[in-house]
């Protein structure tokens, strides 16, 4: 295996200019040592170069709403191939704002000897850009900018231990001195796995578990301060897992909210047993179906999605989700796109309600069909629990009565069959942020549509549309 690059903080791009060649080059901060510049691209023309540059340059840290690919494009058109591929590779890391750096491309700070006088070797304008910008011993209060704080949680289940401390001695990783050696940790695998963790790219050897973080903008009139000048510990607080919670939900006592019986899936979801056994086989009977069992679990997820909504929503009434104080204490509106933080009252019962249309669909024995893009996030929701929760009543109760099939619990397909697409999804990622107007030119060139949050109950004009009269449950 290939040693693991170093992500480094990408700050800019600059020209080199020769007689007879330009290159470009890429300023990168690291922690592990001094801040470097990084070989982009060669190539004979310093007019083109100069083009990149500026391309580049406006890559950095843009949004996909603002990113605009065709000048790169037309550019790459008058290069030949090898930089040109440079180049597109180049304005991918800086649309990300990093920068991968092999082990050997840099220098580390312990390869500094102790015994340099940092004032012979350091360029006084940059101490004083330091200095300015950022002190090293400055409070929170000295401070001029925000400060933003990011918590990371990551878990990795190391199924191979042997592979993953390969690959970490391949990264350039060494064991800490093993001065206990009936500890239980006497190969330093949690450092192997911290050494791996720091980069984006799978661990071989170990599968990601929990992959997670949250940011807050620390206030000097909330009595925050910098770690560095903390007198109490920094606690992370990422709530209750939404895992735990859902099981938790699923165990409670029925309230008189929640639908009192029900409905007879086996008669709904009647299936035909598999012509054979070739997943290949294109006969009508071998072609996926959905089964009493996996609409079973999948209407309990959605009526337990409903009710949660409804309580949560009487509880936070019109107030805006506030992330930092909301995460793992509303069991649903803290997880949906922060575009929905800011709804009101009769927002929140209308998620709940499509919530409990779909679940409708399942009772007449249809298969649930999203008619606005609040169904759409509530089925993705509901097909995420009920996944997680899959076959564990397989023998309990009704459900373990319902009669088997080689479908049962796919929830991947329901995934793939249920939805026109997943655009929806895309508000979950900050890279995407402004993509839900349907005035912008990426939601135009890609044909979204309208996901603002207050466009989320119009109907899609190509399904049949809810009774609009049709109130709610509770």
């Amino acid at each position: 295996m290939s040693a693991q690059p170093t992500l480094a903080a990408l700050r800019g791009f600059h020209c080199e200019h020769t007689p007879s060649k330009s290159r470009i080059l890429a300023l990168v901060h690291h922690r592990e040592g001094p801040a470097s510049l990084q070989a982009v691209l060669t190539c004979r023309h310093p007019e083109l170069a100069q083009q990149a540059v500026g391309i580049l340059q406006q890559a950095i840290g843009s949004s996909a709403g603002a990113w605009k690919p065709e000048p790169l494009e037309k550019l790459c058109a008058q290069l030949p191939d090898a930089p040109a591929s440079s180049l597109r590779s180049a304005a991918r890391h800086a649309l990300a704002g990093v920068w991968p750096m092999p082990p050997g491309s840099f220098l580390k700070w312990e390869q500094i000897a102790n015994d340099v006088d940092d004032d012979s070797v350091e360029d006084d304008a940059d101490a004083v850009t330091r200095a300015v910008r950022t002190p090293n011993d400055a409070r929170l209060a000295d401070l001029a900018g925000p400060v933003i704080r990011v918590e990371v949680l990551r878990e990795f289940h190391v199924h191979d231990q042997q592979s993953v401390l390969k690959a970490a001695r391949s990264a350039g990783w060494e064991p800490q001195p093993n001065d206990d050696p009936e500890g239980d940790d006497p190969q330093d695998l949690v450092g192997a796995v911290m050494w791996l963790g720091e980069s984006d790219s799978e661990i071989e050897g170990a599968d990601t578990v929990t992959d997670t973080s949250q940011g807050m903008r620390l206030r000097t009139e909330n009595g925050h301060e910098v770690a560095d000048w903390s007198e109490e510990a920094v606690v992370a607080d990422f709530g209750a897992g939404w895992r735990y919670s859902a099981a938790v939900r699923r165990d409670e006592p029925a309230t008189p909210s929640t639908r009192e019986q029900s409905p007879d899936f086996a008669a709904l979801f009647a299936t035909e047993a598999p012509h054979c056994d070739d997943p290949e086989c294109e006969d009508e009977r071998c072609q996926w179906q959905l089964t009493p069992r996996t609409a079973d679990i999948l209407y309990t997820e959605l009526c337990v999605l409903a009710d949660q909504a409804y309580d949560d929503s009487e509880e936070l009434g019109d107030r805006p989700v506030v992330p930092d104080e909301h995460d793992g204490h509303w069991g649903v509106f803290a997880y949906l796109p922060k575009l929905t933080f800011a709804a009101d009252l009769q927002w929140r019962r209308q998620f709940a309600r499509a919530a409990d249309d779909l679940a409708g669909d399942l009772e007449r024995g249809q298969w649930p069909e999203p008619t606005c893009t609040a169904e759409e996030l509530a089925l993705h929701l509901a097909i995420r629990d009920a996944g997680d929760r899959g076959d564990e009543d397989d023998a309990t109760g009704d459900h373990g009565r319902l009669p088997t099939h080689r479908d049962d619990y796919d929830f991947d397909m329901c995934s793939e069959v249920f939805f026109q697409d997943t655009d929806v999804l895309m508000l979950y990622n900050s890279r995407f942020d402004g993509i839900e107007d349907p005035d912008g030119e990426t939601n135009q060139h890609m044909g979204i549509g309208d996901l603002r949050a207050a466009a989320w109950f119009e109907p899609f004009l190509n399904v049949q549309a809810r009774d609009p009269h049709r109130g709610f449950r509770r």
